[in-house]
C-alpha cells in the first residue's frame, strides 16, 4: 500500500512519514540535556536512593487508583539479581508503558526517555534525580531541533550510560518503535534497543559479568485512554546473547570509554529475532475493529465451553488463541486483515456493543444476548458510593484540583490518546506532592479555628483537641499528619465509587439498548454462534 503524505509532512530516509511531534518535543536545550546526571552503575539504584524509593512508592499508590485491575505473568522467573535485562515492548500509552514494566519487574532500572522529559518543569526535576538519560529521536533531528553532531554526542553519552547500567545488572526499558502511537499493531522497528544491549554485552564481557538478555514485554490495556481500565503486563521468553555476537573491537572500545558500532548484520539479526516474538505479545490486528472482533469471538467460545473469561489476562490470551489459530492466516508485519470465517459478523456485533459502551463481558451465559444486571452486586455499589459521599469534602479539597487538572491536560494535549492517561497520572503524582501539604495545613487550621463546632457535632468535650495528646500543638501536628492518609482514603473511595458508577451505567446500557439494536445484535450473535459451531442457534 502506498504511503499518503500531505504537503506539510516530512519523510524519513526510508520514505515513511515522520511521527507528529508535540510542542514540547520540538523544544530542545542541548546545554541542559548534556548536564543531566549520569546513572551510577555500581550502586543499588542508578540515581538518588531516597528520591527513587519515594518516587516508586508514590507511583505504586497512584497506579492502584488509576487502574481497576493489574496483573502480570512471566514465562521465566524474574530475578532482582543476575544478568541485566533490556525490556522491549510496543508503545501506545505514553508514560504508562514503561511504568507498568518498572512496577512489575523486581529489578531497579536505568531509564532512557525522550529528551523533553528531563527538561520539563517539575517532571524534569524528578527525572534528573532518577538519572533518566535523554534521547534525541530521528524525528527531532530531521526537523532541525539540533545539529547531527550534537545529537550523536548526546545519544552516544546516553547509550553508554544505559549500557553500563544494564551490564552491571540493572534493567532498562526501550521501545523499538521509537515513538508512541495509536495503531492496533506495531510499526517499523528501530535498532536503538539492540545497539544498546550489544553495548551492554560488550561492557559485561570486558568486566567478566554475565551477558544481559533482551526481554520482550506485552503491554495490554483494555482501553488505554480510560480511567480505571485494566492492565496486564506480560514478560515473554528472553532472547539470550552469544559472546560471538560481541566483537573484540567493541570490547576494546568500551574498556577505553569509547564506542564502536556493532556489525550491522548482528544488529539486524537480533532485531529480526525480537520482531518475530514481540508482535505476538500485542493485539497484532490490522485494525482496532478487528481486535474487538477477536475478543468477542473469544468470549463466545469461552461461553460455549462453559468457562467464561473472568479476568483481562484470560481474555488477552483467549483472543490471542483465536487470532493465532485463524484459518489461512498469513503471518506478516504489519498484519494483513483476517479473512473468512466469522470475522465480519463478529466485527459488526463488536462495533454495535462498543457504540453502547459494552463488550463481550456483557453477553449472557449462552452468548446469544445481553446479560441481566446482577442485583446482588447493587448493595455493594451503594455502600461504596455512600462511603465516598461521606468523604466528599475531603476529596474535593485534596484531589479535586488534581482530577480537574488531569482531565484538562489529558483532553487538550496535542500528543493524542496515547498521552491522555500519562497527564492524568502526572497530575495525581505531583498534585499529591504540591497540593496535599497546603490542603492539610488548611484543614488543620480550620479544625483548630472551629474546634468548638467540631466538638458539638461529634459529641466531644470542649477541650478535645488538647486532650487528644496533652498539648494543643502536638494535637494539631497529629491532625496534620492524619490528613494525608485521609486524602489517600478519599481517593481509594472515589475509585470504588467510580467502578460502581461504571458498572451501573453499563447495566443501564444493556437494559436501555434500543429494540432495533438488540434484534440486530441477536441476529449477529446467532450467526456468530453458528459459524463458530459451538452453540445452538435460536
Amino acid at each position: 500500500m502506498a504511503t499518503i503524505v500531505t504537503e506539510h509532512e516530512e519523510l524519513e530516509h526510508n520514505g515513511e512519514a515522520l511521527p507528529v511531534l508535540s510542542a514540547s518535543a520540538k523544544k530542545m536545550r542541548i546545554d541542559k540535556l548534556l548536564a543531566t546526571p549520569l546513572p551510577t552503575a555500581t550502586s543499588s539504584v542508578p540515581g538518588s536512593y531516597l528520591w527513587t524509593k519515594i518516587a516508586f512508592w508514590m507511583c505504586r499508590r497512584v497506579s492502584t487508583v488509576q487502574f481497576r485491575t493489574t496483573s502480570s505473568s512471566s514465562v521465566e522467573t524474574l530475578e532482582r539479581d543476575g544478568p541485566g535485562a533490556m525490556c522491549c515492548g510496543w508503545h501506545t500509552n505514553g508514560l504508562m508503558d514503561p511504568l507498568g514494566i518498572f512496577l512489575q519487574h523486581p529489578k531497579e532500572f536505568v531509564v532512557g526517555a525522550r529528551h523533553d522529559l528531563v527538561t520539563r518543569p517539575l517532571l524534569g526535576w524528578w527525572t534528573r534525580r532518577l538519572a533518566v538519560q535523554p534521547v534525541v529521536r530521528k524525528a527531532e533531528l530531521l526537523r532541525g531541533g539540533c545539529t547531527e553532531e550534537e545529537a550523536m554526542h548526546l545519544n552516544g553519552r546516553s547509550l553508554l550510560a544505559l549500557s553500563s547500567g544494564i551490564a552491571h545488572g540493572f534493567g532498562c526499558v526501550l521501545f523499538p518503535e521509537g515513538t508512541s502511537h495509536d495503531n492496533s499493531h506495531m510499526i517499523r522497528f528501530k535498532t536503538g534497543p539492540v545497539r544498546t544491549v550489544l553495548a551492554a554485552a560488550a561492557l559485561a564481557k570486558a568486566n567478566d559479568l554475565p551477558l544481559p538478555q533482551l526481554v520482550p514485554v506485552g503491554l495490554h490495556f483494555r482501553r488505554r485512554e480510560l480511567f480505571r481500565t485494566d492492565q496486564y503486563i506480560e514478560f515473554g521468553p528472553a532472547i539470550s546473547l552469544d559472546e560471538k555476537q560481541v566483537p573484540d573491537a567493541m570490547v576494546t572500545a568500551v574498556k577505553q570509554g569509547g564506542w564502536v558500532e556493532p556489525p550491522a548484520e548482528t544488529v539486524h539479526h537480533i532485531r529480526d529475532a525480537l520482531q518475530e516474538v514481540l508482535p505476538v505479545l500485542t493485539p497484532h490486528a490490522s485494525t482496532w475493529e478487528e481486535h474487538r472482533a477477536l475478543h468477542l469471538i473469544a468470549h463466545v467460545r469461552a461461553r460455549a465451553n462453559g468457562t467464561p473469561l473472568e479476568t483481562w489476562q484470560q481474555e488477552v490470551h483467549a483472543a490471542r488463541t483465536v487470532r493465532e489459530g485463524w484459518p489461512d492466516r498469513k503471518p506478516s508485519f504489519p498484519p494483513e486483515p483476517l479473512q473468512g470465517g466469522s470475522i465480519e459478523v463478529a466485527a459488526q456485533a463488536a462495533e454495535l456493543l462498543d457504540q453502547h459502551g459494552l463488550d463481550g463481558r456483557d453477553l449472557d451465559g449462552t452468548g446469544l444476548g445481553l446479560r441481566r444486571a446482577k442485583l446482588l452486586s447493587a448493595p455493594g455499589g451503594l455502600v461504596r458510593m455512600a462511603l465516598f459521599a461521606a468523604m466528599l469534602p475531603v476529596f474535593l479539597t485534596s484531589l479535586g484540583p488534581q482530577v480537574a487538572l488531569g482531565r484538562l491536560l489529558g483532553d487538550s494535549t496535542d500528543e493524542g490518546l496515547d498521552a491522555r492517561t500519562s497527564y492524568q497520572f502526572l497530575a495525581a503524582f505531583f498534585g499529591s506532592l504540591l497540593v496535599w501539604p497546603v490542603v492539610a495545613a488548611l484543614w488543620t487550621g480550620g479544625i483548630w479555628w472551629q474546634q468548638e463546632a467540631v466538638a458539638a457535632t461529634f459529641g466531644l468535650s470542649a477541650d478535645w483537641l488538647t486532650g487528644l495528646t496533652g498539648t494543643t500543638a502536638l494535637s494539631l501536628l497529629t491532625v496534620y499528619v492524619c490528613c494525608f492518609p485521609a486524602f489517600w482514603l478519599s481517593g481509594k473511595l472515589f475509585a470504588g465509587a467510580w467502578d460502581a458508577w461504571v458498572d451501573a451505567k453499563k447495566a443501564w446500557s444493556r437494559i436501555a439498548m434500543p429494540t432495533e439494536d438488540k434484534e440486530r445484535l441477536a441476529k449477529w450473535l446467532n450467526q456468530l454462534a453458528s459459524l463458530e459451531g459451538g452453540l445452538q442457534t435460536g
